[in-house]
């Protein structure tokens, strides 16, 4: 008997070794699979802890004029801005040993199982902050075990490679809290239209109890009434704010006090629903992405601030001078403002409406003939050739043989017109041809200095289309071109013949302010003679004095009265397309109309751009300087009869008008006394200076 009783203790006793030492083996094998997994996720390094974020566009006065974010409303701020009782309010609720884990909590889940069997279902989550920022990072919500194995994968990842406070401040600026607002600073802009280091208890505590359930609990709708202060986002407060007593942050009479506060929500809008010149925005956009500034990942990741040259007051007043004049709904608009000393663009309108991101731009893309506005390059080349602007040529019906073309065939000869079919029949200056857009003058020009001339000028003021040197009706704006090269054309006119580039952005800066990049004004200096550049600059002033109406009037007379500074300009109009060009010392206004496809404009719509034009420049300088264009020292002031080129006198039919001549090119003698006398002498003057015209056309004959 005594044997058997021995035996059964001895084995016992083995089994329980046996036991132990499998419990001991399988003890080892859970803390050396937990030390290589920690090893493991530490090597890993910290993750990739990029998130859409978004990016901010400023005005030149440092104005936000709209956002990216790819849907997401999202701005990254520092745990230490941040107020203390969100953070309090959001690790009592979400996470009370937060500070105490290693991203899972094995008590926590234990109850959430308990809690869970007890009820039957999976009522109770058990996921720390550290789980859910690895959520938001890198997960969806699918409930799955192949999730929560990720989950705790990355939640390790997190933990080994970050401090606390790094995972906690992540969280925060990720965590979603309903209407698009994901991170609480864009929560407390959104809900309380305050920054999230200035919010008070009791709209931290609102705050921190959304993210369990955004569309449930957000303090908006039927989930939250302000008159009477209830609602389901009113009850999930007090459960933040009884956690919040709980875990030592608040007194009872504090989490009372907070909860009888009144709070009022505003639902801030973001600032991208009221985009400001959102065409403009656009080619922020493209030149970010097509110059390399940003790579597209980089972009759409977001996360910066992006410095323009957009000036809002100018814009809205573009926009509204638009919006008043424009009033056939097909005609469109292209509208470029820009300073030529700098090439900011100031304002930019592409269309009467933008339809969203892709939008046809007519101020950049649109290609259309510019008509008249070509012939201050013209008449520019013409005074680096000889001209002066008391120059007379004779304005009447003529025929201009084409190059290569037969004397004897009338098809080979071009025949531009005048508008309204008025010609002067006689004599006219260069300042009368601007004046009134005479093509007649524009054409012989054109012949007598060389087909080469214009699209010589055009290159060096910037103009990157090419402008044919075979084509006679090239000098009339007949080579399709866009607003954006014109604009920059006539600001070197208006920059003293230094042309620059047209500038969007001045540069760009990370959310803490590291700048990764910078746009410098890009000039290049004398490209014109700045004497011939300021006499062209005074013959363009002349479409706007109505003292110099003859023939036919001046064509900027219907706008004089709206200009209340020294401006220079010029028009231009074909069958399908208006246009005004014009400037001050600091600034160059660009204005076309059109429709977009095959239909001619009537005479009421043509009249739009220079409207538009002298609106805007009256409106958008209000307040600046009234400033004179620049004189330079070479260049010398006479008064003369802008009719017949004479120094003016009192027999002179014309008004005495005070222009500039390079010295030795001025005009020597006065209006003859005698009207018999002074026709004649008009004649043989222009007769003289002809010559050389008519045999340059005899060497095309």
């Amino acid at each position: 008997m005594q044997v058997v009783v021995s035996r059964r203790s001895r084995r016992r006793k083995s089994l329980f070794r046996r036991s132990f030492r499998l419990l001991l083996i399988g003890l080892l094998l859970v803390a050396a699979s937990a030390i290589a997994l920690l090893s493991y996720t530490r090597m890993l390094g910290a993750p990739n802890l990029e998130v859409s974020q978004t990016t901010f566009i400023y005005s030149e006065d440092g104005e936000v004029i709209g956002e990216s974010h790819s849907g997401q409303n999202r701005y990254p701020v520092e745990l230490s801005y941040m107020d203390t009782d969100i953070i309090h309010a959001t690790i009592a609720v979400e996470d009370r040993r937060f500070y105490e884990h290693l991203g899972f909590d094995p008590k926590r889940i234990g109850g959430a199982i308990v809690a869970n069997l007890k009820s039957g279902a999976k009522s109770q989550g058990a996921s720390t902050i550290t789980q859910q920022y690895a959520r938001n990072l890198y997960l969806s919500h699918e409930k799955t075990w192949k999730r929560k194995w990720n989950e705790l994968l990355y939640s390790l990842q997190l933990e080994m490679n970050l401090e606390k406070d790094d995972i906690l401040e992540g969280y925060l600026n990720t965590v979603y809290y309903g209407h698009g607002a994901y991170g609480v600073e864009a929560a407390a802009e959104y809900y309380f239209d305050k920054k999230s280091n200035d919010l008070s208890v009791a709209e931290a505590s609102m705050l921190a109890g959304i993210p369990k359930g955004p569309t449930y609990y957000a303090p908006t709708g039927d989930n939250f009434n302000e008159s009477t202060q209830t609602g389901r986002a009113k009850e999930r407060q007090w459960v933040v704010l009884q956690s919040m007593v709980a875990n030592g942050n608040l007194t009872s009479k504090e989490a009372e006090e907070a909860f009888q506060e009144n709070l009022t929500i505003t639902e801030t809008k973001p600032v991208s629903t009221e985009r400001v010149g959102p065409f403009f925005q656009d080619i922020v956009e493209e030149e970010i992405l097509n110059k390399g500034i940003l790579e597209p990942s980089q972009w759409n990741a977001g996360g910066f601030k992006v410095f323009t040259t957009l000036d809002t007051k100018m814009q809205k007043s573009a926009e509204a001078q638009i919006e008043n004049e424009l009033v056939d709904p097909d005609v469109q608009i292209g509208f470029m403002a820009m300073d030529p000393t700098t090439g900011d663009v100031k304002a930019l309108v592409g269309g009467r409406t933008y339809e969203g991101k892709g939008s046809f731009d007519r101020a950049i893309e649109a290609r259309r003939q510019p008509g008249s506005t070509l012939k201050p390059f013209l008449y520019y080349a013409a005074l680096e050739n000889g001209y002066t602007p008391t120059t007379t040529l004779k304005s009447e019906k003529t025929g201009f043989l084409y190059p290569n073309g037969d004397k004897t065939k009338e098809s080979d000869y071009y025949w531009p017109n005048n508008f309204n079919t008025r010609f002067a029949d006689d004599y006219i200056t260069m300042i009368q041809a601007l004046a009134y857009s005479d093509n007649i003058y524009a054409l012989k020009t054109h012949y007598s200095i060389g087909f080469d001339k214009l699209a010589d000028i055009a290159t060096r003021v910037g103009i990157e289309t090419n402008i044919s040197t075979s084509n006679p009706s090239a000098a009339l704006g007949t080579t399709e071109i866009t607003l954006l090269e014109l604009v920059t054309g006539y600001s070197t006119f208006a920059n003293g013949g230094d042309r620059v580039q047209p500038r969007f952005i001045t540069k760009i800066e990370t959310m803490s302010g590291k700048i990764i990049y910078e746009n410098p004004v890009v000039k290049e200096a004398d490209v014109l003679d700045e004497n011939l550049t300021f006499i062209m600059t005074d013959v363009m002033k002349s479409m706007f004095d109505r003292r110099l109406n003859d023939y036919t009037s001046v064509t900027g007379g219907s706008i004089a009265t709206l200009l209340d500074r020294p401006i220079a300009g010029k028009s231009g109009s074909t069958e399908f397309d208006s246009w005004m060009i014009g400037y001050t010392p600091q600034l160059v206004t660009g204005v076309w109309t059109g429709f977009d496809y095959g239909k001619k404009l009537d005479s009421q719509n043509a009249q739009v751009p220079k409207q538009i034009f002298a609106k805007f420049m009256r409106e958008g300088l209000q307040g600046d300087l009234k400033l004179q264009f620049h004189q330079p020292k070479g260049v010398t002031a006479l008064e003369i009869d802008p009719f017949t080129g004479y120094l003016h006198s009192e027999s002179c039919p014309g008004p005495a008008r005070l222009t500039y001549f390079v010295p030795g090119t001025e005009p020597k003698e006065t209006c003859p006394s005698d009207q018999d006398d002074l026709e004649e002498s008009i004649e043989e003057n222009a007769e003289t200076k002809e010559s050389f015209l008519e045999r340059f056309l005899k060497w095309f004959q």
